[in-house]
């Protein structure tokens, strides 16, 4: 196995980021409050090994698809592929090794920006096509952390990457995250079944736990009955339209200690995940993780849309361009 390597980038605003070619993972980003302190602002671990064994998703670049897939099996082009089933009886992020495991290489650095490039060979977990997948990131003068994703395929596959950032506004050893204030820019959400995969419906989210388009304290709405099935908040909010699909739409706003982050994207969904399965393990500053310690805002297409033709498409053919953007911004 290639060794697992480490890679600065940072702005003249003062954000940094260090970026892992093992799953092009985000293993720190450091940003100041309004009082000037800094604070890493994600979840990790101190070595190479700890990342590659502990939380695998944490901070990860997931895929080929992100979420969920029910049942692990999808037709393409008169054809049924089956994945590796590693969540209940779906297939989640990709499979046993999806992208967030796999070594990436580095093709282009500077000071504020790295691209990396995976080539997912032709049967890789499943899926057909032989996917060359390029993520990267770029740290801007006004303080965002841009991710652009971009894929090309030889053969009709699957693909929707995300980011699994867990973050903690008030610092990665800071604990659980129920003083972060969320606002979330979706008037409707996908209802899951008792799977966690979509029903198919999409449902207003008025006069529903899931209506997040007021600022809202997390501790006062992850704990709901609603949320019981999943320990906490897992689930998609579909992102209020713009006129041109590829626009970036703003979809929420995460506050806490003096902190403001809001994600923008040219993805149609968010799911929002509060760190329900977080096991306890031993965090980059020596700080016990645990449940909640942080809240994960993933951009991306809803999950299992292969199986429902009013979800976001999620067939790549050749030829095509898959080309995606999520910002975090930081005010």
């Amino acid at each position: 196995m290639k060794p697992i390597q480490f890679y600065t980038i940072k702005s003249s605003g003062g954000l940094k980021a260090e970026i892992s070619n093992l799953g092009a993972k985000i293993t720190k980003l450091l940003v100041a409050n309004r009082k000037g302190e800094v604070k890493d602002i994600v979840l990790g671990f101190r070595s190479a090994e700890e990342w590659r064994t502990k939380e695998t998703y944490f901070n990860a670049i997931c895929g080929r698809v992100a979420n969920r897939i029910k049942e692990g099996v999808f037709e393409l082009d008169s054809k049924t592929y089956h994945l590796p089933i590693n969540n209940g009886p779906n297939s989640l992020h990709g499979g046993i090794e999806g992208f967030n495991a796999k070594i990436w290489e580095v093709v282009e650095q500077s000071i504020y920006e790295i691209k990396l490039h995976y080539r997912s060979k032709d049967g890789e977990e499943g899926y057909p096509g032989n996917l060359d997948v390029w993520v990267t990131y770029t740290a801007t003068k006004d303080n965002r952390l841009v991710i652009h994703y971009e894929a090309k395929t030889d053969a009709p596959t699957l693909v929707a990457m995300t980011n699994h950032a867990y973050f903690n506004l008030a610092g990665e050893a800071s604990g659980k995250v129920d003083d972060h204030i969320l606002r979330v820019n979706a008037d409707q959400f996908t209802p899951f079944d008792e799977n966690t995969c979509p029903t198919g419906e999409i449902r207003s989210v008025e006069g529903t736990p899931m209506d997040l388009r007021q600022p809202t304290r997390l501790g006062d709405r992850m704990y709901d009955p609603f949320f019981e099935t999943w320990r906490g908040i897992d689930n998609n909010w579909c992102l209020c339209k713009g006129d041109d699909p590829k626009q970036l739409r703003h979809a929420c706003t995460l506050e806490a200690d003096g902190r403001t982050m809001e994600c923008w994207t040219t993805m149609k969904g968010l799911q929002v995940y509060t760190g329900n399965w977080i096991e306890q393990n031993e965090g980059k500053s020596g700080t016990m993780y645990d449940v909640k310690h942080a809240v994960c805002l993933e951009a991306q297409a809803w999950p299992d849309s292969i199986h429902h033709d009013d979800f976001p498409n999620v067939v790549l053919l050749p030829g095509e361009k898959y080309d995606e953007i999520t910002e975090y911004r930081f005010l």
